[in-house]
């Protein structure tokens, strides 16, 4: 079973990424489980057409962590994938880091850990701890930097790169990295800027996703490109995304960039 995980900067696509990733691999017969983790609660939006699946959160805090079944926090999407909204914290109370770990344990309680693939696609970035939970207690063990060529985003996944080199020094860490996902801007010079970024962090670009309105038509009608618009060419490059990670077994510990080191790379790729 492999279990990957995808994180980034907030709102550079990692729930359309994980949500395409998902659906592709689903096409392929596979059974896979995504868990958005993130009190958003939209990772499994476009699996599900739309619906919002209750969270288990809300639903350990409705009824209680016993009173909770596994139909009530897995719901089927397109393509058969398993769909699970961790949730989080009330607005002003406690850690959505502790929730995700009650979130796990329940989930592993009620049997639902399992499958071919466990896509986990986790909020924003690591400058809260609790958010890099899915790693440092072993349940992601692939971890996929989504970015595009824009400064903060490469950014956020230089930190997400120090907090897994960071967890590699343990000695019972079983999570590295396993590439970088250029969500594109349309930038010029972005896939070559983000291919050299992976490179000087120690991994490589596993994929080159371009800006297309296609997404943009998908998210309207509430589906994942998938399904809306199977034959496009951005649904062959999630289907390639997912060969992609099926047949990846190159991982690394990384070895992140220094502020300034990031800033002129960014420099030399920029348009003038």
């Amino acid at each position: 079973m492999k279990q990957i995980a995808l994180y980034g900067k907030g709102g550079i696509g990692k729930s359309t990424t994980s949500a395409n990733l998902s659906a592709a691999l689903g096409a392929r017969g596979l059974d896979v489980l995504q868990i958005g983790c993130d009190p958003k609660r939209d990772s499994t939006r476009m699996l599900m057409n739309g619906a919002w699946i209750p969270t288990v959160l809300d639903l350990v805090r409705e009824k209680g962590e016993d009173g909770v079944s596994i139909d009530e926090v897995v719901r089927e999407g397109f393509a058969g994938v398993r769909c699970v909204e961790a949730g989080g914290p009330e607005p002003g109370i406690g850690c959505a880091g502790r929730g995700i770990i009650a979130t796990f344990r329940l989930l592993e309680r009620l049997g639902a850990l399992h499958g071919d693939v466990i896509v986990y696609d986790v909020l924003g970035d690591v400058v809260c701890g609790g958010f890099a939970m899915p790693m440092r207690e072993g349940y992601a063990e692939e971890v996929y930097l989504v970015t595009s060529g824009e400064l903060m985003s490469l950014y956020a996944a230089n930190n997400i790169a120090k907090a897994v080199a960071r967890l590699a020094k343990r000695s019972k860490q079983t999570c590295s990295l396993a590439g970088v996902i250029c969500n594109a801007k349309n930038m010029a010079g972005e896939e070559e800027l983000v291919r050299e970024f992976a490179q000087r962090i120690n991994s490589e670009m596993v994929a080159y996703i371009p800006r297309s309105r296609t997404v943009q038509l998908a998210e309207v009608h509430k589906q994942t490109v998938m399904e809306y618009a199977p034959d496009s060419e951005q649904a062959a490059v999630y289907r390639e995304l997912a060969g992609r990670v099926l047949t990846n077994d190159r991982t690394s510990t990384p070895t992140p960039l220094e502020m300034d080191e990031l800033e002129d790379l960014a420099l030399q790729f920029a348009e003038i």
